[in-house]
C-alpha cells in the first residue's frame, strides 16, 4: 500500500531513528506546555492535551524500553 499525505496541511512523515525519538519528545513537551497554559481557563481542553500528552510517553517509553 502507498503512502497517503494530507494535500490540505503540511504534514511531515515521521521517520524511523533518532529523527522519530526527537519529534515525538518534541511533540510530547508541546501537549504539556499546552495543558499547562489551558489549565486555568478550559478545562475539559486542557484535559484534552494531557491525554495526548500520556499516550505520547507511553510510545515515548516503547521505544526506549
Amino acid at each position: 500500500m502507498d503512502n497517503q499525505y494530507c494535500k490540505v496541511g503540511a504534514i511531515t512523515p515521521i521517520t524511523s531513528g533518532h529523527q522519530a525519538l526527537a519529534q515525538i519528545e518534541y511533540q510530547y513537551q508541546n501537549f504539556l506546555n499546552k495543558a499547562s497554559d489551558f489549565k486555568t481557563s478550559d478545562d475539559k481542553l486542557a484535559a484534552f492535551f494531557e491525554l495526548k500528552a500520556r499516550k505520547l510517553k507511553k510510545v515515548l517509553e516503547n521505544i526506549v524500553t
